[in-house]
């Protein structure tokens, strides 16, 4: 019989040693098991803690496309789910599968829900997050849309375009951070003003690596460049850390032919009559013949 059977077998049996196993997966790849049982648990060949278990409140299923969810509490700690973190970011879009486990005989079990991390509010050590069932990802709009911007992101599989190219990305170091947030960056970086402006800047040492944030404002200097970015990191940056610098996009047609020579996979509409178009009246000094509005 397969685990769901044999936890089943065991659930008709009348008495019953159950309990709930807990596995967040981050983007990063870290891995993490909680149990809310008494003791550790192994189980599938993988560890589930209990001295920093997680607790959840009622699941709720449903049986069309509505979105399961719970909620799931749990303490702050540096050796499993640390505050510096959250804060960051780190758990955002966490994957997170629930399994309702025999104890006893852990390989009885059976998986409850699967979703993401939501939602997090931290108070008192403690945090609270939201829990979004797999249906979540069905309210997300889907499709093309029409407009003069290009929908894809920089260097994905609509794009096309290959961001390893010499040129399009720079290897840096931070060499001070300024009061008025500004950074500045020390290498071999010989592009002109902007050219990473709208781009990607990614820690990838110190306490922000495998963060990222987007690139407001970029300028030269003799040696360096200056960054300023949108938002700033939620864990600290410092003097010393290597940071990666991604090219930027501002997603008009005429930068995706000049900059990036990839008009060809351009994913925007640049001819769609803007509403001065769409207000105008004929006049004397137009050509009325039908043919294209542009030249």
């Amino acid at each position: 019989m397969s685990a769901r059977d044999d936890l089943l077998t065991h659930l008709g049996g009348g008495v019953t040693t159950l309990c709930r196993a807990w596995e967040i997966r981050r983007a990063d790849g870290l891995r993490l098991g909680f149990t809310d049982h008494d003791g550790d648990l192994v189980m599938n060949g993988a560890s589930f803690t209990a001295s920093a278990g997680l607790a959840a409140k009622a699941l709720q299923h449903t049986t069309g496309l509505s979105v399961d969810n719970t909620e799931a509490v749990g303490a702050l700690s540096d050796a499993a789910i640390d505050e510096d973190d959250l804060i960051a970011g780190r758990f955002d879009g966490a994957e997170v599968t629930i399994w309702l486990v025999n104890w006893a005989d852990p390989a009885q079990n059976m998986v409850e829900f699967r979703g993401t991390f939501g939602e997090v509010a931290r108070a008192g050590g403690a945090f609270k997050v939201d829990l979004r069932g797999l249906t979540e990802a069905l309210n997300a709009p889907q499709g093309r849309v029409y407009q003069r911007g290009c929908s894809a992101v920089l260097g994905d599989a609509a794009c096309g375009f290959d961001l390893t190219i010499s040129g399009y990305r720079a290897q840096m170091i931070v060499q001070e951070i300024t009061q008025n947030g500004q950074i500045i960056l020390t290498g071999d970086a010989v592009q002109g003003k902007g050219w990473f402006q709208l781009g990607r800047f990614s820690p990838t040492t110190g306490a922000a690596a495998g963060l990222a944030a987007m690139v407001k404002q970029d300028e030269v200097l003799t040696g360096g460049r200056r960054i300023t970015l949108w938002q700033s990191f939620a864990a600290p940056l410092a003097a010393g850390d290597a940071v990666t610098l991604e090219v930027g996009c501002d997603r008009a047609a005429a930068t995706c032919k000049a900059k990036f020579a990839n008009l060809l996979n351009f994913q925007g509409f640049p001819h769609i009559p803007g509403e001065d178009w769409q207000i105008s009246y004929p006049n004397e000094t137009q050509a009325k013949d039908g043919g294209s509005l542009f030249v």
